[in-house]
């Protein structure tokens, strides 16, 4: 039988992915430095009830509440030994859900990033990345996932790993990365970078892209680098966009994302333009801002891919380095860390 996730990807011209994990569980009760993995044992009703509400505002794809999955995440947690456990129920969560539901719901296994780095710059060897990937792996596998999901990486050595790994489960693999230093990753991949990575792979991934970042400007850009690379590289990848819902931004101590509801509708209708296929939200996007998104591109006729010019306008500034990518310069450098890049290190540390 094909798999649900390719079979859909096949028939329909776009899928919706749902929203952000952590800034809705802490509306429900989840702490700064809590590991909300915990919960798929501790609270499942809730990560059940978000669920939910994502599939209700039209979701296609769920991810699971396994972004720190790893062992090496879960040991901040002294947890390292519940990586099948804990793994295994996010997606069985999920999978009931998909079950009950009306329509077809895909379980994407989510895998972020060990949290550590790897070497010459770290002291993780590839080796031991790679077996902590294939530990989480096998076990979202066996809970019941439809494709595994790798997300938000910024290396592009730990991204192979996870995928290498991920791909020994005969699953279907996607891996995006966080695009959140002027037009690059924290440890400087471009889009450029990111599109060349697939055919360093044993096996081209079913799909690539970005999520997170500094805001939907920002990634419709990177998605329109990484068609211009791979219109050069002559290949054509699937691509993934889940933006931020805005600009996060410290307010009386809390992190809170600028981006309205018809904000992200915009954002939506123009990275589908841009040429991305699946797309959703990440960090501040609620089950209310999907909704919007859904409804925008129910019934949305694709329009030229857009011109900076009209992303800028539509949905606020690009980076200088972003920018120059699409005009053929790579040697812009990365600069200074980026406040996105801040609130990634931030929220790594809470999940």
């Amino acid at each position: 039988m094909a798999n649900l996730f390719t079979r859909l990807l096949e028939e329909r011209p776009y899928l919706l992915a749902d929203g952000a994990l952590g800034t809705n569980l802490f509306l429900v009760g989840l702490q700064t430095g809590d590991a909300p993995e915990l919960w798929n044992i501790d609270q499942p009703q809730k990560i059940a009830d978000l669920a939910q509400q994502f599939i209700d505002a039209g979701s296609d794809i769920l991810l699971t509440n396994s972004f720190g999955g790893t062992r090496y995440r879960l040991k901040l947690h002294q947890a390292q030994d519940r990586v099948q456990e804990l793994n295994v129920a996010s997606a069985q969560i999920l999978k009931n859900l998909a079950k009950q539901s009306d329509r077809d719901i895909v379980v994407a296994g989510s895998m972020g990033p060990t949290g550590e780095i790897l070497e010459p710059a770290g002291t993780l060897t590839y080796q031991e990345a790679y077996d902590a990937f294939e530990e989480q792996a096998h076990a979202l596998k066996e809970g019941g996932a439809d494709v595994l999901w790798i997300e938000t990486i910024s290396d592009a050595t730990e991204a192979k790993a996870a995928y290498e790994a991920a791909a020994t489960t005969g699953l279907p693999v996607v891996y995006t990365m966080s695009i959140d230093t002027n037009g690059r990753t924290m440890m400087g991949v471009t889009p450029n970078d990111l599109i060349a990575l697939d055919s360093q792979l044993s096996t081209p991934a079913s799909a690539c892209g970005t999520n997170c970042g500094i805001g939907a400007s920002e990634v419709v850009a990177a998605i329109l680098n990484m068609r211009a690379a791979a219109d050069k590289l002559q290949t054509q990848p699937v691509l993934v966009a889940k933006a931020n819902c805005g600009i996060p931004e410290y307010v009386d101590g809390k992190i809170v994302y600028s981006g309205t509801p018809e904000l992200m509708a915009d954002y939506a209708r123009l990275v589908l333009d841009a040429g991305a296929k699946i797309i959703g939200g990440c960090c501040g996007t609620t089950p209310a801002h999907i909704k919007v998104m859904h409804d925008a591109l129910k019934d949305y006729t694709p329009q030229a891919v857009p011109e900076m010019e009209t992303i800028e306008k539509v949905l606020g500034p690009v980076t200088t380095g972003a920018k120059a990518q699409l005009a053929g310069d790579l040697s812009v450098s990365g600069g200074s860390l980026s406040g996105g890049a801040r609130e990634r290190r931030t929220r790594r540390s809470r999940k």
